[in-house]
């Protein structure tokens, strides 16, 4: 059966890193759609089998700044009505929150950088479950409400809101266990800005993700694999 899945970026270097093989490991063919440069319709985004929304440096309130966002939330809005498997990373995750009606604000904090995750009961019985106490790749200041019907998954002492789903079909992720820890120099000079503005130490997300990445990329591949083949049965290899 031929399968497709689609990825909304809206930076290069934020791709679908680890999830990218186990789609095409399930016979996915996989492309993707690129922000703000690429048309961003309602036909597009609703068609493919699966659809995977990025992260990016941008918040989904800052519509004036970044006009394209009003259709994307839109075109996001409708794939969610049509009960289409879709999963949010990040600011991806912050789209499918508004496009359900749920408020997302910059929180006036940063977390960036390796740090443990607790999943919450629904969590531990969630895809999420082989993620519970270990590290992950935190990139954010914006934080997203729980939407109306959806289950909240996983917190970190300073953002009690990290993952939600709504069925099987509804994944978002605050975090980044897309991440490839042996392309992190990728993301430490695309966020250079924001890193040296926040005072972040790039050697520490280095070193840490030389330590805890490959024990991470492990339990993201069976993390992401079982959300697949959770809204896509057949595909398990």
């Amino acid at each position: 059966m031929h399968r497709t899945a689609l990825a909304i970026r809206h930076v290069a270097f934020e791709d679908l890193g680890l999830l990218e093989p186990l789609l095409a490991a399930r016979g996915y063919e996989v492309s993707y759609l690129e922000a703000g440069v690429e048309p961003m319709t309602s036909d597009v985004v609703v068609e493919p089998d699966v659809l995977v929304v990025l992260g990016g440096p941008i918040g989904v309130y800052e519509t004036v700044a970044y006009p394209f966002l009003v259709a994307e939330i839109e075109a996001i809005a409708a794939r969610l009505r049509a009960g289409r498997p879709t999963l949010g990373i990040c600011l991806g995750a912050q789209l499918i929150a508004r496009a359900l009606g749920a408020e997302v604000a910059a929180t006036g904090r940063q977390e960036i950088g390796y740090a443990p995750l607790t999943l919450t009961d629904d969590g531990r019985v969630s895809a999420l479950a082989p993620l519970d106490g270990i590290p992950v790749l935190h990139w954010h200041g914006d934080a997203f409400a729980i939407p109306a019907g959806a289950r909240r998954l996983a917190e970190t002492p300073g953002f009690p809101n990290q993952a939600f789903d709504i069925g099987d079909a509804v994944l978002g992720l605050q975090f980044h266990i897309e991440a490839d820890h042996t392309r992190i120099e990728r993301w430490l000079i695309g966020h250079a800005h924001e890193l040296a503005t926040a005072g972040i130490d790039r050697a520490r997300i280095r070193a840490d993700a030389a330590a805890v990445g490959p024990a991470l990329a492990e339990r993201a591949r069976a993390t992401l694999g079982a959300w697949l083949d959770r809204v896509s049965p057949g595909t398990e290899t």
